[in-house]
């Protein structure tokens, strides 16, 4: 499977965040995984200084890989365990999900600040190793995402350096599950052209991008929402133009621009549209972005669930709306990604007491209903199914 099958052939991709956020003991934002063995139940990971996580999320793994969160206890008083995906058999899992429901790929992010810490690189190198041992275990692609939120200016030479190193000595890029565009593997670069004073320079990126075409990659870049009409939470300077006419894919960050259907209708006509003509004219594959939900309450204050679900109103009206502008594929934000409540996969209403006023929940929605909805959004852009105004009612599970 390549880019081309994604960006041509009317593809799901996810954003896949196995960096951190779901990791080993003492790492903040853990996800939830209930042992099989041991029945253990579904709680989220907390450490005493950092805020909780906004989900909880379940599945069914071995209580070896599983970890005891400090300062939390279920109704029941047990306390909650957590995985890992620092662990191979969790990476695994997800990917199988994957596979099951339908999500053809995945962008692993790499936050590029963590590139000059020994420690973190060293542990998101290895959950990358994972997501290609997965990728290729269940039939999935997947792409490596620069993050470049925080670098500082003059350090953007890192991520050349880091790519350089994945391919000599792990040949990322080149095994089978590589996400592929042009035939060249497809580097994402996220982050560029933002208005919120970050320290790099449009120059630098531009000199990034350039490199890693030398190096025989394609390029997606992560850019504003206004980062054709120069405007909103982009930087008002059209050298973001003429960087965004070098890359081979772009994907626009639209999570939290808007909350609710009828305003997705609005963005898809002012953004979606002329955004798909500017790029159709010049070459380029779009990929817009769609999320389910929003909350920064544990992360950074803010009202319990900023914008809801709707049970799955909100994710479904973009997949509608940008099969309509004319996309022809989807970047879900995201898949694991439970700091900012956008997660989609496998999840359960938070318990009953304390903990239902500090977590997002699920509507009373089935755990795995935004992995199904996510599914079905690759059979719209496919055309299997026309884009119904409502999302759809009934959706039977894959077999466990």
């Amino acid at each position: 499977m390549s880019m081309d099958s994604i960006g041509h052939t009317d593809r799901v991709a996810s954003g896949l965040w196995l960096q951190g956020l779901a990791s080993a003991p003492n790492r903040h934002a853990e996800l939830i995984e209930q042992g099989e063995e041991q029945g253990q139940p579904t709680v989220p990971r907390h450490e005493p200084e950092d805020d909780p996580p906004v989900r909880l999320a379940v599945g069914r793994l071995s209580a070896c890989v599983l970890s005891v969160a400090a300062g939390l206890v279920a109704g029941n008083g047990q306390s909650i365990q957590v995985f890992s995906s620092h662990l191979r058999p969790t990476v695994s899992r997800h990917f199988r999900w994957m596979q099951d429901y339908g999500i053809d790929g995945v962008f692993v992010q790499r936050f590029a600040t963590n590139l000059r810490h020994a420690k973190l690189l060293a542990h998101a190198t290895k959950v990358l190793g994972h997501c290609r041992d997965g990728a290729l275990e269940h039939g999935r692609v997947y792409a490596v995402m620069y993050d470049l939120t925080g670098m500082k200016r003059g350090q953007l030479g890192d991520v050349v350096d880091d790519w350089r190193l994945l391919r000599s000595r792990m040949g990322i890029g080149d095994d089978p599950a590589s996400l592929q565009t042009h035939g060249r593997p497809l580097v994402a670069i996220w982050s560029i052209g933002f208005n919120d004073d970050r320290d790099y320079t449009l120059a630098e990126c531009r000199e990034l991008i350039a490199a890693l075409q030398a190096d025989g990659c394609s390029v997606m870049c992560g850019v504003p929402t206004g980062w054709r009409t120069l405007d909103r939470d982009a930087v008002v300077d059209s050298t973001l133009h003429e960087l965004v006419a070098m890359c081979d894919v772009v994907s626009p960050w639209t999570v939290g621009r808007y909350g609710n259907p009828a305003d997705v209708v609005r963005h898809a006509e002012r953004d979606w549209k002329p955004d798909i003509a500017w790029c159709a004219e010049r070459g380029i594959d779009y990929l817009p972005v769609a999320f389910p939900g929003f909350s920064w309450h544990n992360l950074r204050g803010g009202p319990l669930g900023q914008i809801p679900r709707q049970k799955g109103r909100l994710f479904w009206s973009q997949v509608v709306e940008a099969r309509r502008a004319g996309a022809k594929g989807l970047y879900v934000a995201m898949f694991d990604e439970v700091d900012e409540a956008t997660a989609i996969f496998k999840c359960v209403d938070p318990p009953a007491g304390p903990l239902a006023k500090q977590f997002v929940g699920l509507e009373g929605m089935p755990g795995d209903f935004y992995l199904r909805l996510a599914g079905e959004a690759g059979k719209v852009l496919r055309g299997e199914r026309p884009p119904s105004a409502q999302p759809p009612g009934a959706m039977t599970p894959p077999q466990e």
